[in-house]
């Protein structure tokens, strides 16, 4: 089990369950958040780039960080983090659609002066299909273990 930044390797693998995504789950996330015709009225959506109903790429984050808080890559630590390097939305989510999440350890840095660590998880998001539709790789910040 991951407890401590020691705990983590390189390219150590992690996946999530899965999350379907509604028609009325992408209004309702649109509406509050990212008010835009192609996230919110099918046949305005028809007439854009994106060809019909489009969940908005915050939504697709948002659903994204859920499944990862759910998998617990740093075991009974939050996921704090610095920030995020690669934010890329490869691939409209529509209607239907089910996500789950796949991450690989690819960075890890050991604090000099505090007892944490940086760790770096690749994370990509697939639909049904298998297809990326979404990456990121947050810059998280792991506790040490306790000397």
């Amino acid at each position: 089990m991951i407890e401590w930044f020691e705990d983590l390797t390189l390219g150590m693998r992690f996946k999530s369950g899965e999350i379907a995504v509604s028609k009325e789950d992408i209004k309702r996330f649109a509406a509050e958040f990212d008010p835009q015709p192609f996230h919110l009225d099918e046949a305005a959506a028809q007439k854009t780039v994106f060809k019909g109903l489009a969940a908005s790429g915050w939504h697709t984050a948002a659903i994204s960080m859920a499944l990862t808080v759910k998998i617990r890559p740093f075991g009974p630590h939050p996921l704090m983090g610095l920030g995020v390097d690669d934010l890329r939305w490869m691939m409209p989510v529509r209607p239907g659609d089910v996500l789950h999440v796949e991450g690989e350890v690819v960075e890890l840095i050991p604090s000099r002066t505090k007892p944490q660590g940086i760790a770096k998880i690749k994370w990509t998001a697939y639909n049904q299909r298998g297809e990326a539709v979404y990456t990121f790789t947050p810059i998280g910040i792991v506790p040490r273990r306790p000397n």
